[in-house]
């Protein structure tokens, strides 16, 4: 029906669609979809704006645009009957085809019968792509109609509410319906309607009632002070206005030496600072308080001046006016303390839209310190993280849509960044979902999103491909020939589970996560000074982990414990983390880093760009660490970790700084309690938002070769999760299962998610962050080393270890060889996730073909030599060799070329020389080397 509707309505026009076409409605619809692009304030072409009716009546060039009563006299009636060639011809030829008969007559006869507009009603552009209007047929394709806000909070006499609704469909896609639907107030006394914006009248409270198409909705309306003037504030309305202008972003005023002898504080982090800048360094150039319309900063803005930043915004626009009046008021700072931001909310917080070409509109909302709300989207700027599926209007939040695709849209005001999630499929897809059964949580939450983007997942990996992948991924070797036949050969539906448990009690995963951690811990041997870590700290720090991890103990309690550890580095092995890095800012750094994911760095200088955390954050988070001290034991070898009296002081205001949870509260640290104590029980709890979040999002990612977040350890607003609702849930079952770190590895490799092939389809060919197929990932250093020993039945020597130890088992992280510094092991010199190199390059193959690794390892362990002296045939040797490297054996085509080749050989030693050379191009092929 819906699909039918629309086709009608673009072949004869939007305004022919209904049985009542007559009136304000009737010329609403051929003026939205065919004139009002151009005329709106920010366009007003021909200085026309047909927003509103004063404004229709009343503005343009020409003047007359609308003349109630007589359409004949009426420009815009005049514009729309010339002939087609005429230049002055409306709508223009660019902009499409003219006027129909029946919309001309429609435009007429409501002007002719005196252009009635009811009071409130706001023209806005309507795209070809919109939905009918409000009274249209009943569309069963609509499940719900969504309002935003969901409640709207007017104070004071100025405030203001926009509403934004949109249509989702049953095929998941959103609507903008916000000037389709109808919308009326219950009782007009209390607030005043003018399109879709809600102004105050009087204190009291009523209701929004929203219609569309058989569906309703009903948005609560309280008002306070309304009668009541709200002074300008400098802080609350003047630095938005100069943010959102973009005066101190870093390419202009806000760079570090500032622009054209201007400086302003990056994004405003320094609001006293900005505001002496502005009234005081040079005392009457920028700020004019005998005429205010003649200061400097605002007649640069309006480009009545010349300015290198080009005009930024109109006079007698709101930004022109809440500076005029701000200067007008004396240009005052605030006195006294003032509500504050505490955050933002950018709404809708998902759409997925069908088509390119589709606008979709976004508010921001902001909440303040006293409880109050308020509508900034003309104070914020947004910004798209692809502009190729969905592009979006830096000041209007006006979001339009693209190529097929997904983008994360990011809204910024004051000190604030959050986004919102759009997607974009095909507007005409014959995509039909198909129905696979969930193994689990995990493959619903995944299934849900690749709905939304229309893309079907691969099958199900068989039981070889899932055995080495599991085997891999979980113990760090490959499966010996018994493992495999074992698994092969069971008949139960549930084998894949029972694997999964097998493999979770070996003592090689724990080795496995071991060595994980100990690269985020940087456990590493350091001969530097005050730094100084000796062997035996290193060992014996590593061991302490190994120990945790062994036990699976719960793992807030294992991090709680290292935050908290004071004494020697021999006798506490857990102070070692405090040893590792004597730097309070790189180590507050490092603890945000490693156990919630975030990198605060940014913010140590000034106010984050691209993330919420502030300078006042970042010290406030680095005092809990503050008075953290280190002195000499009786060995030499040995430091002591203890706290003492030490202050963080503000870099701007000089101020000691009063220890503040990141992102959290100020805590009330007990007369027992260290501030280590206090921000360790707070950072390993279901208190802080990113500490479990952070843990299985590591955890995914090891297991599905990308972080839900990725990198893993670069979590922000402007790098938001793939998926949401997963990471969500994954943190809930974490948190639920006592932060179990197996229980979690369990529920992800025992997923239909996890065991997907890597084969793809058509629809998630160029998929690599929703997890629709199985990654193909290179094996890490360690494990390939390992993975390289096992097959050639050969073993190594390293460090503290006896011979035939693992390489992952290398408790220092400066202990290496040639192999593992040239596939990427980590030297855990940084807790940046990015220390593991898995990108395969030219060193490495270089070292596969001519290094001594595979060649000689080929020859010490006489693997084809052993199983030509049992009495093996080419063909068994053949099998085997696949078997060991692959966990498969060869295919028909393979085993046939490979035949002829070692089927001509005769003579022992070169029969013994050929197999050799077919295991060593086995070990060398990308199969071998990268996990599926």
């Amino acid at each position: 029906m819906r699909a039918v509707f629309v086709a009608f309505a673009g072949s004869v026009s939007l305004s022919v669609a209904y049985e009542d076409v007559s009136g304000f409605d009737g010329a609403r619809g051929v003026l939205e979809k065919n004139c009002v692009e151009c005329h709106t304030p920010e366009e007003a072409k021909g200085g026309l704006n047909m927003s509103t009716a004063n404004d229709f009546r009343e503005t343009g060039d020409s003047g007359g645009a609308l003349v109630a009563g007589k359409a004949v006299e009426s420009g815009v009636y005049k514009r729309v009957i010339l002939a087609v060639d005429d230049d002055e011809r409306m709508p223009p030829k660019k902009h499409g085809e003219p006027l129909s008969e029946v919309d001309i007559a429609i435009l007429k006869k409501w002007i002719d019968t005196g252009a009635e507009w009811p009071e409130g009603e706001i023209l806005t552009p309507t795209a070809e792509t919109a939905l009918p209007r409000w009274d249209a047929p009943v569309d069963p394709e609509i499940i719900s109609i969504e309002a935003f806000p969901k409640e709207i909070r007017l104070e004071t006499k100025g405030d203001f509410h926009r509403v934004i609704v949109i249509a989702r469909m049953k095929d998941s896609s959103t609507h903008d319906i916000t000037h389709l639907a109808k919308l009326s107030l219950a009782d007009e006394k209390f607030a005043g309607l003018r399109g879709n914006l809600l102004v105050p009248r009087e204190d009291g409270e009523t209701s929004l009632k929203i219609i569309y198409r058989g569906l309703e909705q009903k948005v609560l309306v309280q008002v306070k002070d309304a009668k009541k003037d709200r002074p300008i504030s400098f802080q609350l309305d003047v630095m938005p206005v100069i943010t959102a202008a973009g005066c101190n972003t870093g390419s202009c005023h806000g760079a570090a030496r500032g622009q054209d002898g201007f400086h302003l504080t990056l994004y405003g982090f320094d609001p006293k600072g900005d505001h002496f800048r502005l009234t005081e360094e040079m005392m009457g150039r920028r700020i004019n308080l005998a005429i205010p319309e003649e200061s400097l900063l605002v007649t640069k803005a309006t480009g009545e001046v010349p300015h290198t930043g080009g005009k930024l915004f109109k006079k007698g626009s709101p930004f022109h006016t809440t500076l005029v009046k701000w200067i007008r008021g004396g240009a005052k700072f605030d006195e006294g303390e003032i509500a504050q931001p505490t955050g933002i909310e950018v709404l809708p917080k998902q759409v997925v839209v069908a088509g390119k070409e589709v606008e979709v509109p976004f508010t921001v909302l902001a909440k303040y310190s006293d409880g109050t709300d308020r509508d900034v989207t003309t104070l914020s700027t947004f910004s798209t993280s692809n502009e190729n599926s969905v592009g979006i209007g830096a000041n209007t939040g006006l979001a339009v849509s693209g190529e097929r695709g997904e983008a994360f849209l990011l809204g910024r005001f004051h000190t604030f960044t959050e986004g919102s999630q759009a997607i974009v499929v095909p507007a005409d897809s014959d995509y039909e979902k198909v129905e696979r059964e969930p193994f689990n949580y995990v493959d619903e939450l995944v299934s849900a999103k690749l709905d939304k983007l229309q893309i079907i997942p691969s099958g199900l990996a068989s039981d070889e491909v899932f055995l080495r992948r599991a085997f891999l991924d979980v113990i760090g070797l490959p499966p010996t020939l018994e493992e495999r036949e074992k698994f092969i050969g069971d008949g139960r539906p549930d084998k894949r589970a029972r694997l999964i448990d097998e493999l979770l009690e070996r003592p090689e995963f724990t080795e496995m996560w071991v060595m994980k951690w100990a690269e985020l811990l940087q456990i590493r041997t350091v001969r530097n000074g005050p730094n100084e870590v000796s062997y035996k700290a290193a060992l014996k720090y590593y061991e302490w982990l190994r120990e945790r991890i062994d036990s699976n103990m719960p793992f807030n309690e294992l991090v709680v414990e290292l935050l908290s550890a004071k004494g020697g580095t021999f006798e506490n092995p857990a102070t070692n983390f405090y040893q590792l890095e004597n730097d309070t800012l790189k180590l507050t750094e490092n603890v945000a880093q490693v156990f919630m994911g975030t990198r605060i760095q940014c913010a140590q200088c000034h106010n984050h760009p691209f993330d919420r955390w502030t300078m006042d954050d970042y010290y406030q988070f680095s005092a809990f660490f503050a008075q953290v001290k280190r002195k000499r034991a009786e060995d030499p070898r040995e430091r002591v970790i203890f706290d003492n009296n030490g202050e963080m002081k503000h870099p701007v205001t000089k101020k000691d700084m009063i220890p503040k949870f990141l992102g959290g509260e100020i805590p009330e640290i007990q007369k027992d309690q260290t501030r280590r104590e206090s921000v360790a029980k707070w950072l390993a709890s279901p208190e802080n938002p990113w500490f479990a979040k952070n843990v299985v999002n590591i955890i995914w990612d090891q297991y599905m070769g990308v972080g839900i977040v990725d990198p893993v350890d670069d979590v922000r607003v402007s790098n938001p999760p793939s998926n949401p609702e997963l990471l969500e849930a994954l943190a809930g079952k974490f948190v639920e299962y006592d932060y179990d770190f197996q229980a979690i590895i369990r529920d992800i490799c025992n997923s239909r998610t996890y065991q997907l092939s890597t084969e793809t389809n058509a629809t998630n060919e160029n998929d690599d962050r929703n997890f629709s197929k199985a990654m193909i990932r290179r094996v890490r250093a360690e494990v390939l080393l390992d993975t390289i020993s096992q097959v050639t039945e050969t073993s190594e020597k390293y460090k503290g270890l006896p011979k035939g130890a693992r390489a992952v088992q290398i408790a220092d992280g400066n202990t290496s060889n040639y192999f593992l510094r040239t596939f990427g092991r980590a030297s855990r010199a940084t807790v940046c996730s990015c220390e593991v190199k898995m990108e395969p390059n030219l060193s490495q193959a270089l070292h596969l073909i001519n290094g001594d690794t595979v060649h000689q390892r080929i020859k010490q362990g006489k693997v084809v030599q052993a199983m030509l002296q049992e009495g093996g045939s080419t063909e068994e040797i053949i099998d085997t060799l696949y078997l060991k490297a692959f966990s498969r054996k060869p295919t028909d085509g393979e085993k046939v070329k490979l035949l002829e080749v070692a089927g001509e050989v005769t003579e022992a030693k070169a029969r013994r020389e050929t197999l050799e050379d077919i295991f060593w191009a086995l070990l060398n092929s990308k199969e071998f080397i990268f996990n599926h």
